[in-house]
């Protein structure tokens, strides 16, 4: 069988949460959107369901597989509902569900609903890609009151910049969120994964670690707290061809790398289509045999190529990680010139296989 595999290491997942609320002392709602960024939602919630608060989801239908799969704990709509219809399998289901525009308010206050919602009612505070204007959220938290189909509301936002520890967006979205907020009696949730780690500052009864649950930093700078996060998903292959080529010589599509010198080059089955990034250039790390070496040429659908000339003892059915606990995720993104976010969750047909449980 084709070598290429994700291991995912439950016990670092639990470290990980754990550390989220170490840091804040808050409730924590696990991020298990887009599959748990890639991780596989329904094993990651299991993994977290005896000690999370919670969990978050985009939209219903990841929120109804974790109902299928036997999850009870609360679980939040980040993106709400996106049709009036959807309120009657929110109720049913006992989801909570965030608001962030006039016409959902609405239709809460048009429809019947057999049981009273639980609303995370959604402010933009400089972001400006959904949320409730401030100067319409009181309005907006009086009208929740008023529909009667509302049993508890939580204040949220959402930070733009959190990532930037030396930018005053954050603190600009804080101070506009506590103006608004002003006179409402009722719990808060603004920090996501970069404020969790490098604001502790901010106040905030509930937090959303999303992407530091998987191990990955959120900052493109050293920072101490994210250095404690332990690495969830190891991306694994093996080699599968050895060549040795003189000096000269081009290797792979478009013959962006020519080798400088007498070059042993190992094939490993992994490509764009496992999810690993096209985009990656030569020298991006990679660790092969347990040594620490490079990507040579353009990434292949099914094929990359790797430099075993400092690696003599790597052969074939080799193994290799191509990202984990020896190369960081987030060293292999930047080098990508993208995110870990995207990394996780660009991976396709690559299987998952669990560990601690």
């Amino acid at each position: 069988m084709r070598p290429a595999r994700a291991l995912i290491d439950l016990q670092a997942l639990r470290h990980n949460y754990r550390l989220a609320r170490e840091l804040t002392g808050a409730k924590a709602l696990a991020v298990v959107k887009a599959d748990a960024y890639g991780h596989g939602a329904v094993r990651c919630a299991l993994a977290l369901e005896t000690e999370a608060d919670g969990f978050a989801v985009a939209c219903i239908e990841e929120a109804l597989e974790l109902r299928a799969a036997g999850i009870k704990a609360p679980v939040l709509l980040l993106e709400g509902f996106f049709e009036a219809g959807e309120l009657a399998l929110i109720a049913e289901h006992d989801l909570w569900c965030v608001v962030h525009s006039p016409w959902q308010l609405e239709a809460i206050e048009k429809n019947q609903v057999h049981k009273p919602l639980t609303i995370w009612l959604k402010m933009d505070t400089g972001m400006h890609r959904v949320g409730v204007h401030p100067k319409d959220y009181h309005d907006a938290y009086q009208r929740l009151l008023a529909s009667g189909k509302v049993s508890r509301i939580v204040l949220m936002s959402h930070f733009a910049r959190a990532d930037e520890l030396d930018a005053a967006a954050t603190e600009q979205q804080v101070a506009v969120f506590e103006a608004a907020r002003q006179g409402l009696a009722a719990e808060c949730s603004l920090r996501n994964s970069p404020a969790v780690l490098g604001w502790p500052n901010i106040k905030s009864d509930w937090v959303r670690p999303g992407i530091l649950l998987y191990g990955a930093t959120p900052f493109e700078v050293p920072q101490a707290e994210a250095a404690r996060l332990q690495p969830v998903m190891t991306l694994q292959s093996r080699i599968i061809s050895v060549r040795e080529l003189p000096a000269g010589e081009p290797v792979g599509y478009g013959a962006k790398f020519v080798s400088p010198r007498p070059t042993r080059v190992g094939v490993v089955a992994m490509g764009y289509a496992d999810g690993y990034p096209r985009q990656a250039p030569t020298g991006t790390p990679v660790v092969v045999a347990g040594k620490r070496t490079q990507l040579i040429g353009r990434v292949s659908m099914d094929m990359l190529c790797v430099d075993l000339t400092e690696v003599p003892e790597a052969t074939v059915g080799s193994p290799v990680e191509l990202w984990g606990k020896q190369v960081l995720a987030s060293d292999v993104a930047m080098q990508a010139g993208t995110i870990p976010y995207q990394i996780f969750c660009n991976l396709k047909r690559v299987p998952l296989d669990y560990i601690g449980e």
